[in-house]
């Protein structure tokens, strides 16, 4: 027993754990990177999110990665394990640099359209199927569109698992957040 509260030791957060604190934002060259650095990040145990960039940073892709600041050294060292340089790392201070939330979802009666970045993917509630894909500009657009157009939600491939541009990744994140609104 401590008389003395201020003599208690801390124990330390886990590489996963969410601090309270300031946020951090990477920036990359290329939409493949950030998807390599989330997913080598998510298996490291880091608690990442991927965000639209602020207007300030419009460099690079169209989105970034936010993670703990504070843990910015051991992050930037779990990605130079499989040879990842962001091109900036930048401090979230102020209101101008917070980065966009991805998601917009619209409830049109019948029909749910959930947004994600560039991407729109609509579902008939009552039924789950698939309506319409639209959005992007990438080449694989009318490829993703033509296998997921018409297949109910639970039974259609991922996007993930069809595309590899920007608007591949978009559609699985509006895919994902379609099944977490559907459910």
């Amino acid at each position: 027993m401590t008389f003395w509260p201020f003599t208690k030791r801390i124990p330390a957060q886990a590489p996963g754990a969410v601090p309270t604190g300031d946020r951090g934002i990477l920036v990359f060259s290329h939409t493949s990177e950030v998807i390599r650095a989330e997913k080598t990040l998510k298996e490291a145990g880091w608690r990442v999110r991927v965000m639209g960039p602020p207007l300030e940073i419009q460099s690079g892709c169209d989105l970034v990665i936010e993670f703990p600041i504070i843990e910015k050294l051991q992050v930037l060292r779990t990605l130079n394990t499989v040879h990842l340089t962001p091109l900036e790392v930048v401090p979230v201070s102020s209101p101008l640099l917070t980065p966009v939330d991805l998601f917009q979802v619209k409830d049109f009666g019948r029909y749910l359209m959930v947004r994600a970045a560039n991407m729109k993917l609509t579902v008939d509630k009552a039924t789950r199927i698939i309506v319409n894909v639209s959005g992007g500009g990438c080449p694989d657009v009318p490829y993703l569109a033509q296998e997921l157009v018409g297949r109910p939600l639970d039974q259609a491939p991922r996007p993930r698992d069809l595309g590899h541009t920007l608007c591949g990744y978009a559609l699985e994140l509006a895919f994902a957040e379609m099944e977490r609104q559907c459910s």
